[in-house]
């Protein structure tokens, strides 16, 4: 299992380093959420994700999100001592703090310049940074830290970058070569092809085979021959061979 862990670990964040241009120490911003469920589930994030991630990580979070938790009361007082220990970066949004999910979303709201991944159990700010292009987003499923795949926003900037780079090249190469003269500006038009008649061949009659032609000849000749000796015979009555008779007339062989 780990193994298999691991290689959608390092698939998912290689598509962040080759696409987005993230690199170690990789920024983590939590919030109290996330340092919540670690402290619930007896998760050292400090020790556990690096080893999940193989490499080095910051941990940060905002004044916001700490403001946030010491409002919710001192059951939340464990998570708000884990949270305070990570770096805090400047949100722009001191002395009119707003929500932790707010505050977050303003981070990498502008293409995500800094490279953050999100680290949250907030669900509503989960689905709202899979609509954001270039942001990870890491959560705890019970004690195992898990980084999400690529949304498909991510997934489709991600290669309009590919084919737009793909494209420049492409023209890059073709300047090259006209500077070195391995291509000619004038083009040899390609001659055009005369439309051609029906071949001569394929217009003649289909002959009769020699031995078909033999045996309807003989059909026809053994046919007339028939006709020829053929002869229709005349019966005639009693009273008219009487009346030859009478007459002295010959009569014909009946």
């Amino acid at each position: 299992m780990k193994i298999k862990r691991y290689k959608k670990v390092n698939k998912n964040l290689g598509f962040y380093i080759n696409n987005f241009g993230f690199r170690q120490p990789y920024q983590l911003l939590a919030d109290g959420t996330f340092c919540l469920a670690a402290l619930n589930n007896k998760v050292n994030i400090a020790n556990d994700v690096p080893k999940y991630l193989q490499g080095e990580i910051k941990l940060i979070t905002t004044q916001c999100a700490i403001i946030e938790m010491e409002k919710l009361g001192p059951k939340l007082n464990g998570a708000l001592i884990i949270l305070k220990k990570y770096l805090l970066h400047k949100c722009g949004h001191e002395g009119n703090p707003i929500t932790a999910a707010n505050c977050l979303r303003s981070m990498v709201k502008i293409g995500n310049l800094s490279h953050y991944i999100i680290c949250t159990q907030d669900r509503d700010l989960q689905e709202n940074i899979r609509n954001m292009e270039g942001v990870p987003l890491m959560y705890l499923h019970s004690k195992t830290p898990v980084l999400e795949k690529p949304s498909e926003i991510s997934m489709k900037k991600a290669n309009e970058k590919i084919s737009g780079v793909l494209q420049n090249n492409v023209e890059q190469i073709e300047k090259m070569k006209e500077k070195s003269g391995l291509i000619k500006e004038d083009k040899v038009k390609s001659k055009k092809r005369k439309r051609k008649g029906p071949n001569p061949l394929s217009c003649k009659k289909k002959k009769k085979p020699q031995a078909v032609q033999n045996c309807s000849l003989q059909k026809k000749v053994a046919s007339t021959e028939l006709e020829k000796t053929k002869r229709k015979r005349v019966r005639l009555p009693e009273h008219v061979k009487e009346e030859l008779y009478k007459n002295k007339t010959a009569l014909p062989n009946c």
